[in-house]
């Protein structure tokens, strides 16, 4: 599974790369001053056909025709694209870009500036790149932080934990269901109480689900280390060269670092700005505490049906809370300090997925302790009381037969006194 799971994500990167848009687009330019301005790239190639138009830009061989109309600066700019098949968002957009600094570059001209102190500047220029730092309380020290890495774990391990809980939730109520039905659990029930028998299902799925992913964690390191054996040695010497002095070389030398070594010390040095133990013991935590949330209900409702099709209606009102946990994580991850997303991290309904989603941007800057012991301390009250609440369902729905439950029902012998 884990190489399955490794695959699918490598395929899916792939398949991303090679679905890209590649546009030859013809271009009838009106102004005069587009034509060897209008930059093209591996996915957009401009060219200035005077034989096409609207009419036959297909013929030609051109996926689209672009008219760029004369422009009056004191108007909104309006062009049209011609295409056979509808052009994707990005595209669009990337076009637009294009279009906009070609018109910058004109008026920039147009005040003084000359073209060719354009394109010095434009060949000089470097894009920025921001390190983030992130402030620490009390000691007026920051520590450098990595939004990608926080985006991918968090994304992932929220990802992960929603996907388990839907996935063993649904194995267990199939498996109480089956010794309901196939009566096991009249059996099972003379020699156990049925709170008994319930939790030992649920602690037993749920301690496959870790197993699992300690394999997985175990199978990752392992690869990790294992690939150093493939890496020369005069490339690890450049890469412990790196780190001993911050990225750079000692003596300006940077120019003799190779490629591969200063993408193994990136790599590197994007990981150590996490705090792994931190990361994997709330992962542990959250999927657990998840589990046994939400598991204790699928197992109240496995107690109470018969087949598949009349667990439906009652598993609705549990997957949806599980669903809209990740929409909400999706969001979580991208503004992990939305009010939104602190008070979802909270409440157990929702915090196994949305609190993965924030803790990836740092403890306690982005999730305050606070949060996140009150986050703890919710969840492990939630689960003892789903746990109490199915307990209760349980003992009455597993040796019932022949009558449909509703929630209603159900609530009714949870609260009941005897």
């Amino acid at each position: 599974m884990p190489l399955v799971f490794v695959g699918f994500i490598f395929g899916g990167a792939v398949l991303s790369m090679k679905g890209k848009e590649q546009l030859k687009v013809a271009v009838a330019d009106q102004n005069g001053y587009f034509k060897n301005n209008l930059r093209s790239d591996g996915d957009i190639v401009f060219s200035y056909p005077a034989d096409v138009d609207s009419s036959n830009y297909l013929v030609k061989g051109y996926t689209a025709f672009l008219t760029l109309s004369p422009i009056d600066t004191a108007k909104t700019k309006q062009f049209f694209i011609h295409s056979k098949q509808a052009i994707g968002i990005g595209t669009t957009g990337s076009i637009e870009d294009k279009i906009n600094a070609v018109i910058e570059d004109n008026m920039l001209q147009s005040a003084g500036i000359l073209r060719g102190t354009l394109d010095s500047i434009h060949a000089k220029s470097h894009k920025a790149n921001v390190t983030s730092l992130q402030d620490q309380e009390g000691n007026g020290k920051a520590k450098e932080s990595n939004q990608v890495l926080a985006y991918i774990v968090g994304y992932t391990s929220g990802t992960l934990i929603y996907i388990t809980m839907l996935i063993y939730g649904m194995m267990l109520m199939r498996g109480v269901m089956e010794e309901k039905t196939s009566r096991i659990a009249e059996v099972i029930v003379s020699s156990v109480k049925p709170f008994q028998l319930m939790m030992g299902k649920i602690i037993g799925i749920g301690a496959v689900g870790l197993t699992q992913f300690l394999i997985w964690i175990v199978l990752i390191v392992g690869l990790s280390i294992g690939a150093k054996a493939f890496v020369s040695h005069d490339t690890m010497q450049q890469v412990q060269m790196l780190q001993q002095h911050n990225g750079a070389m000692p003596g300006g030398g940077a120019m003799q670092v190779s490629e591969a070594a200063q993408k193994i010390y990136t790599v590197n040095h994007t990981l150590d700005t996490a705090n792994w133990p931190l990361l994997i013991g709330c992962f542990i935590f959250y999927f657990l505490g998840g589990y046994l949330f939400y598991a204790a209900l699928f197992a109240a409702i496995g107690c109470v049906v018969e087949d598949v099709q009349g667990s439906q209606s009652l598993t609705l009102p549990i997957t949806m809370p599980i669903i809209f946990s990740f929409i909400i994580g999706t969001n979580a991850v991208q503004v992990p300090g939305s009010p939104l997303a602190v008070w979802a991290s909270i409440i157990p309904f929702s915090s196994p997925i949305v609190m993965m989603c924030r803790i990836g941007y740092g403890v306690p800057g982005t999730v305050t302790y606070w949060q996140l012991g009150l986050s703890f301390a919710c969840l492990i009250g939630g689960f003892l009381f789903t746990t109490w609440l199915a307990g209760k369902i349980y003992r009455t729905g597993i040796l019932m037969y022949g009558k449909k439950t509703s929630w209603k029902e159900m609530f009714k012998w949870a609260f009941r006194k005897n």
